[in-house]
């Protein structure tokens, strides 16, 4: 009795457990697959948290993630516009965009890290709009880098006619939430150049010119980027913020080695050791040298919009499974400029333009709270140490105590060498007293 009891419980639990398991193999189904292709990542929670306003737009929405947000809606009608200026000059059918899309969608899926809830129609027409919207805002700021008088673009243009409102869009183009996979709107530029109504402007450009071109100009002066590397790096990038970080490789890759002793100097500590500073000869930012008592920084000016550009390149670079190249860098600058006086004499030098330097101070060390150190496989281990070795030797600091406390103007040279000749002539002169008793 009693098992025929426990058969019938088993029973009723199996067709229970059936529907159940109906229900779970549904949502196993339905999974986002894992493509080896993606690279456009949603910022985790624990990195947003503490800087919220870094990886979310307020203006524009670019891509997936952020779209149908009631907070950016305001420019969608403003890229309606764009995609209204962007048909009237090719002869190429609306149709024809839609259809180029439908065919690549599944692999324009894959390339976000997280399924996409927007059905295939409305998915479409978003990244028709969101790339011509790009493609668009590149091609303007490109007509306007050739005309040097006044243009009607930005009195027509709110984007262009308002300073402030294209820094945030700008800014806004690369964050990391933010991204079309770039093949879209450079496929899209190239289908509408087959059958354009004006040739002329479009014959010798493409969208890497006019992207390469945007950044160079517009992005340059808050991450400095060695000559040509945009376009060396610009077809292998999955969106705006790879080709950032391609383009923020070493030159040449730092041979692996531990960091054995931790205590990275200031620049004050440096300064005092006799160790002088000037900008890099590379234009690359991470290149950081030191050789014959100089250390060599690449020249940086901080902005307003650094912090939060960065912050996407270090989510990214961590994300992407880079090597930590950028993430090395700021923590070898926050080290180097662990107080204003750090900042200050690098102003003095030429390595950071001039502007507030608790702000450079501070913006190092807010990046850095969200780094990490490898003291194993740390970039700058081979400069830190040469830099260690240096300032162990009291014949550097003593001559560095001499010259910048005994010949550090012309007035205090001069003052030292009147006493040293002055102290000559008594000894002489006692020397002479002794010899003539």
């Amino acid at each position: 009795m009693d098992a025929r009891k426990h058969e019938h419980e088993v029973y009723d639990v199996s067709i229970d457990m059936e529907k159940l398991a109906d229900s779970l193999r549904g949502e196993l189904e339905s999974l986002h697959p894992l493509a080896r292709e993606y690279s456009i990542y949603r910022v985790p929670e624990a990195t947003r948290c503490s800087h919220p306003s870094h990886f979310t737009p307020r203006m524009v929405s670019i891509g997936p993630f952020h779209h149908g947000k009631e907070e950016l809606k305001a420019m969608e009608e403003h890229k309606k516009r764009y995609l209204k200026c962007f048909l009237q000059r090719t002869k190429v059918r609306i149709a024809s965009f839609l259809g180029f899309i439908k065919a690549r969608e599944a692999e324009l899926r894959n390339c976000y890290a997280e399924a996409i809830h927007l059905g295939s129609d409305e998915f479409i027409k978003m990244v028709l709009v969101d790339a011509v919207f790009l493609i668009e805002l590149f091609l303007k700021h490109y007509e306007l880098d050739l005309i040097t008088d006044e243009d009607p673009i930005t009195d027509e243009d709110p984007i262009f006619g308002k300073s402030f409102l294209y820094d945030d869009v700008k800014l806004e183009i690369l964050l990391l939430e933010n991204q079309l996979p770039l093949f879209i709107p450079n496929d899209l530029f190239n289908l509408a150049k087959t059958a354009m109504f004006e040739t002329n402007l479009y014959e010798e450009i493409s969208f890497m010119t006019i992207t390469c071109l945007w950044i160079r100009t517009d992005m340059i002066e808050s991450i400095p980027i060695q000559e040509n590397l945009l376009e060396i790096n610009f077809p292998k990038a999955k969106h705006f913020v790879d080709l950032l970080i391609l383009c923020l490789q070493p030159s040449q890759s730092p041979a692996d080695s531990a960091l054995n002793d931790r205590n990275i100097p200031s620049v004050k500590e440096l300064h005092q050791a006799g160790v002088k500073f000037e900008p890099g000869s590379s234009k690359n930012l991470l290149d950081i040298k030191f050789n014959e008592g100089i250390l060599e920084i690449p020249f940086l000016t901080v902005y307003d919009s650094t912090e939060h550009l960065y912050r996407n390149l270090l989510a990214f670079e961590s994300m992407h499974y880079y090597t930590r190249h950028f993430n090395d860098y700021i923590v070898m600058m926050n080290y180097l400029v662990s107080t204003p006086k750090d900042a200050e004499l690098l102003v003095q030098n030429k390595i950071f333009g001039l502007g507030d330097v608790e702000a450079v101070r501070t913006v190092f060390d807010n990046l850095n709270k969200g780094c990490a150190i490898d003291y194993y496989d740390f970039q700058y281990s081979g400069v830190v140490a040469d830099l260690q070795a240096y300032c162990k030797l009291p014949w550097h600091k003593w001559k560095a105590t001499l010259m910048q406390n005994y010949f550090s103007t012309p007035w205090a040279s001069i003052s030292v060498i009147a006493a040293v000749i002055l102290l000559v002539l008594t000894f002489i002169q006692t020397v002479c007293s002794l010899i003539a008793l």
